[in-house]
């Protein structure tokens, strides 16, 4: 009996760990996680279908070239990691492939190198955001009341640490899936992200969450 109840308590403490430790991950990883899904569509009459190739195009100006090959490059390497055959348009084709091009001329240009779905990113908005922590004044403790001097330098000891200002910038990204067999929009997402400490992980951030959300929505496969 005795045995039984230890047992018991053992496998009651250990789930308790076990779910205290599963929490502080998920917090821990939530905290890192910079990026979030805003809103997210999917064609009502859009079925799971097996694309041969699809091109990944960041479309972003000359300034935010990383940003571009970063999210491109995050792009393809997740869609390929669930057996999808991608590429990126950067690499391929170069910074404007596309420029002044016909839309029909693009079409083919695309086709011909085998693929038959486009995934599109723009870069919608890009916002500074400055934050000011005041100034903030801290006194040591009132000890020496017994002696003049040593109340003196209690009263005057003070830790003064001046405002200053914090400059973070935020993202929000679209990524639209097109069909190109028959030409239109099969899904479409919009995320923001909140001071991503670099362009590689804002990409990858962006990657994890509308691939996850495009599998979801069945939009591409498992």
């Amino acid at each position: 009996m005795i045995f039984k109840l230890l047992r018991l308590i053992k496998t009651t403490a250990m789930k308790k760990i076990f779910g205290l430790s599963a929490l502080v991950l998920f917090m821990i990883y939530s905290s890192c996680n910079s990026t979030r899904l805003v809103s997210s569509w999917k064609a009502p009459e859009s079925t799971l279908n097996k694309y041969n190739r699809i091109l990944v195009i960041g479309l972003m100006g000359a300034k935010d070239r990383e940003i571009r090959e970063s999210v491109e490059n995050a792009m393809v390497t997740n869609l390929q990691s669930h057996g999808i055959n991608a590429g990126s348009a950067y690499a391929e084709y170069g910074p404007a492939a596309f420029n002044k091009m016909e839309e029909k001329d693009v079409a083919n240009k695309i086709k011909n190198k085998g693929y038959d779905g486009v995934f599109t990113i723009v870069l919608l908005d890009k916002e500074k955001e400055f934050n000011y922590t005041p100034s903030m004044i801290n006194y040591t403790p009132y000890t020496y009341y017994n002696r003049f001097w040593g109340y003196y330098q209690t009263m005057y000891a003070r830790i003064y640490t001046p405002g200053y200002y914090t400059v973070s910038t935020n993202y929000m990204l679209e990524g639209n899936f097109y069909y190109l067999a028959e030409d239109k929009l099969e899904y479409s997402a919009q995320t923001r992200s909140f001071d991503p400490s670099s362009a590689q992980k804002l990409a990858l951030e962006f990657s994890n969450i509308v691939v996850e959300d495009m599998i979801k929505k069945q939009i591409i496969q498992q």
